[in-house]
């Protein structure tokens, strides 16, 4: 059986037994994504394992079947296509945060709020601020993991108050990547699918909003009273020179992403990597002239590739299914029930698995949905994939 793809003819292993051979192996490696814990085995593994090893299976199924590679050869590139944009742009935000890291930007961050006399509700609310604004920038991954580790060292052993604060911080970094293009990685991929411009996504900023204040005004009923004590003696934390340069300069890159895709037609990548340049760039003129080196080449070696690896893994695995032709079965779920509808359960499907595959697989199927269905599906994936950043702040708090 076959279907047409890009214009040109593909088999359809959906219906086929090595289609289902596929999915079973999907599966089998969505588990050990799953129960990482469990096997002591870092996400990533399983996930490059699984989507590498699936395209392998297809490449051989269609080398000794006799097919035409046509529509093959143009699922792995565009597959490449999309999965550099969203790697370059990762690899280049986290850049710069390992950069903010170094020249001590969150660390001052941390002593302003050590140093504020803040009661326990009053961080509950700071940090959830801080949380649902930064993450916007910052990508809601690192704003949890950063303001969750503030929340240790402010109050390593009272879990009656880090319980709730982690979770607000959570739920506020989702809810606040959700209205922006960059906040999170269903976002990043809905607008580099062209899903909508950059000013749509601000438009789910009242929706964010209340959401995430919903929340926090029924977990702050269960904040205890009291306040955390001051750490006597410490030494003032100073940002080092070039960090407060090194914000406008990531601002600037943020600015050159959005204004590169919506008035020059380039991929959001292609401005990050600009900035990334000129922090470069600044970096030798700051060794050079002011004899102080910023390490940004520590910065580049520190980012986390795991995480990327386990982005492409995940990305090419629903790219494996799609081209099988499941995706295109599953896309009959807009047409039997109201968009809305569907939308809504993928959020709630988004809580359970995650998020990253469900986005991709809800972009690759494209239903016929107009901009405002668009909008609440990656709304609703946003703030419901936030499993994984509670399990890895309650895992920081319980280790620490």
């Amino acid at each position: 059986m076959t279907r047409v793809e890009s214009g040109v003819q593909a088999v359809d292993l959906a219906v086929e037994p090595f289609g289902w051979l596929l999915l079973v192996i999907f599966v089998v490696g969505y588990y050990f994504i799953a129960a990482e814990e469990k096997y002591h085995i870092n996400k990533a593994k399983p996930a490059l394992f699984t989507g590498t090893f699936m395209f392998m299976l297809l490449g051989a199924y269609y080398a000794i079947n006799g097919l035409n590679f046509a529509t093959f050869d143009t699922e792995i590139a565009h597959l490449i296509l999309e999965i550099a944009e969203i790697f370059f742009f990762l690899f280049v935000a986290m850049t710069f945060i390992e950069a903010l890291i170094e020249r001590n930007v969150f660390d001052a961050l941390k002593e302003k709020l050590l140093n504020s006399g803040y009661n326990y509700k009053k961080l509950f609310w700071v940090t959830g601020i801080l949380a649902f604004f930064i993450s916007p920038v910052a990508d809601n991954l690192t704003t949890a993991l950063i303001l969750s580790t503030v929340l240790i060292t402010i109050e390593k052993n009272n879990k009656a108050f880090l319980v709730p604060a982690t979770i607000n911080i959570v739920v506020a970094a989702n809810a606040g990547g959700a209205w922006s293009p960059f906040g999170d990685i269903t976002t990043l991929m809905a607008w580099s699918a062209g899903k909508g411009s950059f000013v749509d996504f601000l438009f789910l900023f009242p929706s964010s909003i209340i959401g995430w204040g919903m929340t926090a005004f029924l977990l702050s009923r269960f904040v205890p009273k009291g306040s955390p004590k001051k750490i006597e003696g410490a030494e003032p934390v100073k940002i080092h020179k070039g960090g407060k340069v090194i914000i406008g300069l990531g601002i600037f890159t943020i600015a050159s992403a959005v204004l590169g895709k919506q008035l020059m037609h380039l991929p959001p990548m292609w401005g990050m990597l600009f900035g990334l340049s000129l922090l470069q760039l600044y970096a030798y003129r700051l060794k050079k002239h002011h004899d102080n080196d910023i390490q940004i080449y520590k910065s580049v070696s520190k980012v986390e590739n795991d995480t990327l690896l386990f982005f492409f893994g995940i990305l090419v695995a629903v790219g494996a299914l799609h081209f099988a032709g499941f995706l295109s079965h599953a896309v009959k779920l807009y047409t039997l029930f109201d968009p809305m509808y569907v939308n809504i359960g993928v959020g709630f499907l988004s809580a359970i698995v995650d998020n990253v595959p469900v986005m991709s697989a809800v972009l690759k199927s494209s239903p016929d949905i107009p901009l405002a269905q668009w909008m609440l599906v990656t709304l609703t994936a946003g703030v419901g994939g936030g499993d994984d950043l509670l399990w890895l702040c309650c895992r920081c708090w319980c280790d620490g």
